[in-house]
């Protein structure tokens, strides 16, 4: 499984970064480095990690920063989102139903009083009448008119549309450990008419000003990024069925590989098969990279 990065709009997206992500039980077992050839210098990280490592690498290099997009795989991790944060960067996220929050206007408990002896008390608290709650049950407590029907693409067939709301929260998650509270960000929230519960919950640091159909059209837009990587996935498995059928595969074992044209080798004529994998999504990852800005630029012309 890779971790990518793409840059978005309306009409296209375009893949920038692509990493193969390393199980931690593969990073830690020499057996299986040793069978796969993975280089001493590739370590675990999480996926969030290696993320925040392309978003800060597509940064350097003079990328345009926009919001950042991603699931809940994402969104739910702090330290992700401190990172994008302590780089200047907004965010949409996708968070899961149960982070916790604080209602509109709460927050945590201030330092218990210093007693005069010892160190001063310096955490923030809660109480048990004086606490956070998931995001799931924000958005059971929140009025029928806090929801709006919004639309947030024209669809081929029908317009897509569902029902939205938003309301400015602080993340509580841990903040006991803190010294002071989160800023306040957008807890935004689908919940389709006549479904039992919410469908997706999302947090954004985007302005307290943004108006909601603007925070609801850039979340859905990972929707577009989600469809791109999924024709890119489907010819990869293409690709991968058409070369298990030629009878010349080249083999996985570590021993050179036939010097033929269409063959890609390292200097000492082999590939370890973590290479092999890396090297697979890096060219699938070109080729896309090729034919999208092949359309983009179509449509930069066709807009003159």
């Amino acid at each position: 499984m890779a971790v990518g990065l793409s840059i978005a709009n309306e009409t296209a997206s375009l893949p920038i970064a692509s990493r193969l992500y390393l199980p931690g039980a593969w990073a830690q077992d020499p057996a299986l480095r040793r069978k796969a050839k993975i280089p001493d210098g590739v370590g675990f990280q999480t996926k969030p990690q290696i993320a925040l490592d392309q978003i800060r690498d597509a940064v350097a290099t003079g990328t345009p920063a926009g919001v950042i997009l991603a699931d809940a795989g994402y969104g739910a991790d702090g330290a992700f989102r401190s990172g994008l944060s302590g780089r200047g960067l907004d965010y949409v996220l996708g968070v899961r139903p149960t982070l916790s929050v604080w209602r509109p206007g709460e927050t945590p408990l201030p330092p218990k009083a210093w007693s005069g002896t010892g160190r001063p008390p310096s955490l923030m608290r809660r109480s048990r009448d004086h606490r956070p709650l998931s995001a799931k049950a924000m958005a059971q407590e929140l009025p029928a008119d806090a929801w709006q029907s919004i639309t947030w693409r024209e669809g081929s067939n029908i317009d897509l549309a569902s029902r939205f709301a938003a309301v400015r929260v602080r993340p509580a998650s841990r903040d006991y450990n803190l010294t002071r509270p989160r800023a306040q960000e957008w807890l935004l929230i689908e919940w389709p008419e006549g479904d039992a519960e919410p469908l997706e919950h999302w947090l954004s640091t985007l302005s307290a000003e943004v108006p909601l159909r603007d925070l609801v059209a850039t979340a859905k837009l990972r929707g577009r990024i989600e469809r791109d990587y999924r024709e890119l996935i489907l010819k990869v498995a293409r690709e991968d069925g058409a070369a298990r059928d030629r009878p010349s595969r080249p083999r996985l074992s570590g021993e050179p590989f036939p010097n033929t044209p269409d063959r890609r080798v390292d200097r000492a004529g082999t590939a370890s098969m973590f290479e092999l994998i890396q090297l697979r999504c890096f060219v699938a990852l070109a080729e896309e990279l090729h034919f999208r800005r092949a359309a983009i630029a179509a449509t930069r012309r066709s807009h003159r």
